[in-house]
């Protein structure tokens, strides 16, 4: 098991034992950090995408003007998300923009609640089916490689992270944790042991649910939720945790392997928990890291 940390310093590897191999991209910001098969990719200072082949890191294309926030690796391709609500193929070695996305349908309404450019700011993927969020646009599904978009949930569900599982798609809200169970058609939000239902993460752990969630954007009460996958109820990670982080648990900074193995997630003042029961139960892994904006769990 491994755990990648990303921050404005570079990558951080640790596995169960504490800080693993050397400091990845030392003194460089890695915005976010994504794994394909046995390998991984990567954005660096925001605009240099990279991946590994054998372990090592290799420069594969830039993206200038514009600041990558996320990346997806589906079985034919990967995907870039970036700012101002732009999404990219890599192919051949360079940045193709999708254009479809470009003119997907309900872009005019995208915003931000600050007035600024909104963004894409989470990818996620079942079987065909791409689902890419943007903030605040909600999110946005194809099934023929991006070729045409459809929308999905409701712009002003503010959606803050997209997830899938099991045939389920998962967004965490500004109201709490909506759930369809026919590929983004029809949603429902639970939001019930939720002290605060203010969502920014979530991450599915074999049959969990794990969630963030706060009084709102600036984080109170902030803390991780756990709950069964298919039932409505949350109940709120104790054992081993603060009784509330100040700042919110921030999208992907909260990842689980997929079999309910292990857990972890990082925290704005630099602390990464790790949890081996699928979320009942954790343990302070490392602390005064930089604030941490990524966090991927690997086998």
């Amino acid at each position: 098991m491994r755990v990648l940390v990303a921050s404005r310093r570079g990558l951080h590897p640790f596995d169960d034992g504490g800080p693993a191999e050397p400091l990845q991209f030392a003194g460089r910001a890695v915005t976010t950090v994504a794994p394909h098969g046995g390998e991984l990719w990567g954005a660096v200072d925001g605009t240099e995408l990279w991946q590994t082949s054998g372990g090592e890191w290799i420069h594969v294309a830039d993206l200038p003007d514009l600041r990558a926030t996320c990346i997806a690796a589906t079985h034919a391709d990967v995907f870039v998300g970036t700012s101002e609500a732009r999404l990219f193929r890599v192919a051949d070695g360079r940045m193709e923009a999708v254009a479809a996305f470009d003119r997907a349908e309900g872009r005019s309404s995208w915003y931000t609640p600050w007035g600024g450019p909104p963004e894409t700011r989470s990818i996620s993927e079942w079987d065909d089916d791409l689902y890419v969020n943007v903030h605040v646009g909600g999110i946005l599904r194809t099934d023929d490689r991006g070729r045409s978009w459809t929308p999905t949930i409701d712009v002003d569900a503010d959606v803050h992270q997209v997830a899938t599982a099991e045939g389920l798609v998962l967004a965490a809200c500004a109201g709490g944790l909506a759930v369809s169970e026919d590929r983004g058609a029809n949603w429902t939000v639970r939001a019930e042991g939720l002290e605060a239902s203010y969502c920014r993460a979530v991450a599915v752990c074999d049959d969990a649910v794990l969630v963030s969630a706060s009084n709102g954007p600036r984080g109170g009460r902030s803390a991780v939720y756990r709950g069964a996958l298919t039932s409505e109820g949350f109940e709120r990670c104790r054992d081993g945790l603060p009784e509330w982080f100040d700042d919110n648990v921030d999208t992907s900074c909260l990842d689980a392997l997929p079999d309910g193995s292990f857990a972890a997630f990082g925290t704005s003042d630099g602390r990464l928990f790790g949890s081996p029961d699928a979320g009942s139960s954790w343990t302070e892994l490392a602390s005064g890291l930089p604030p941490i904006g990524r966090v991927l769990v690997l086998p």
